[in-house]
């Protein structure tokens, strides 16, 4: 009834559907189709690329630390020794050193000589992702971006750091944990619109709690303020205080929760698609309370900046 163009375009996409369920990259069968775990994690790894592609040229490092562990030496870098420190003589570039400052026999050794070589040291990490589902991340394509980059750091971590810990929490009028291999089915709650940022951070605790990691850590993707929290096991939500303004009491009890997080050796690192004054009051807070970081960026940003911090910050060189 619509032409010939069209019924060749609806058997092209019946001929796809057919390809990806005999790849095994969507399930099911009576007209109800489900992605399958193959096809959410080729979904992931559709959006780590195309994030990396749009970082060329950036440089990557990783999660800082000043353990000692063990690493693998970098070739021709070194660095002066310090007092007291243990650590690999660089005997060519000590002796070096010594030539360089009197060449002459014998050589005579000093401390200000000695050259140790450069390590790169891993840590492990262990992470929980806190993913902001309340209604407003429907706007501007907030939540399609977040669910995104959400995505593509579970295929990183999965695939290039498969010794760290990474957890997704969901938070909207209360806060759930969602199964990764879920993200590409997940979206923003229309039914339960509030933003629960104490529920979240509260389900994120309890999950770091039980990891043992060398850096313990939430990334939070908001985009707006509190306006829901739980007190003495219920449930309270209220609207801002006028257009942009915040809710004092969610507010409240929000930065209580940053409080047993940050007692807890958790560090926050909130990612915020929002930049009116009185939400950035309140999260400058909230990080100094923790000692974390906030950032401010538009929603095709955040990927692009994300994965970067995520991997630079996964190594130091020490």
């Amino acid at each position: 009834m619509l032409g010939e163009e069209s019924a060749e375009d609806v058997e092209r996409l019946a001929q796809v559907m057919q390809v990806l369920h005999e790849g095994g990259y969507i399930a099911g069968d009576e007209g109800q189709t489900r992605l399958t775990s193959r096809g959410a994690r080729k979904l992931g790894q559709v959006a780590l690329r195309e994030i990396y592609r749009e970082l060329v040229g950036d440089t990557h490092g990783s999660h800082a630390t000043t353990r000692p562990g063990h690493g693998e030496p970098l070739p021709g870098v070194s660095r002066p020794w310090q007092p007291d420190e243990a650590a690999d003589l660089d005997v060519l570039a000590s002796l070096r050193n010594t030539v360089m400052r009197s060449p002459t026999l014998p050589l005579r050794l000093h401390p200000v000589d000695l050259e140790v070589v450069e390590r790169e040291r891993d840590t492990r990490a262990a992470t929980v992702l806190l993913l902001d589902m309340s209604w407003s991340m429907s706007w501007q394509g907030r939540f399609a971006a977040a669910r995104r980059v959400a995505m593509a750091m579970e295929t990183l971590i999965r695939t290039k750091h498969p010794q760290d810990f990474f957890a997704v929490v969901g938070f909207y009028t209360r806060a759930v944990e969602l199964q990764p291999g879920r993200l590409p089915e997940t979206s923003w709650n229309m039914g339960e619109p509030f933003t629960n940022l104490q529920d979240g951070l509260r389900l994120g605790r309890e999950i770091l709690m039980g990891r043992t990691a060398g850096s313990r850590q939430m990334i939070i993707i908001t985009d707006g303020q509190p306006t829901a929290y739980f007190r003495s096991g219920r449930l309270f939500c209220e609207w801002p205080l006028g257009d942009g303004g915040l809710s004092s009491r969610a507010s409240l009890e929000t930065l209580k929760e940053v409080g047993r997080v940050t007692a807890s050796g958790i560090r926050l690192n909130t990612f915020m698609l929002d930049d009116s004054p009185a939400l950035r009051a309140f999260v400058e807070k909230m990080t100094a309370a923790n000692r974390g970081r906030a950032f401010y960026m538009a929603p095709d940003q955040l990927g692009k900046f994300l994965l970067v911090d995520y991997v630079r910050r996964r190594r130091k060189i020490l």
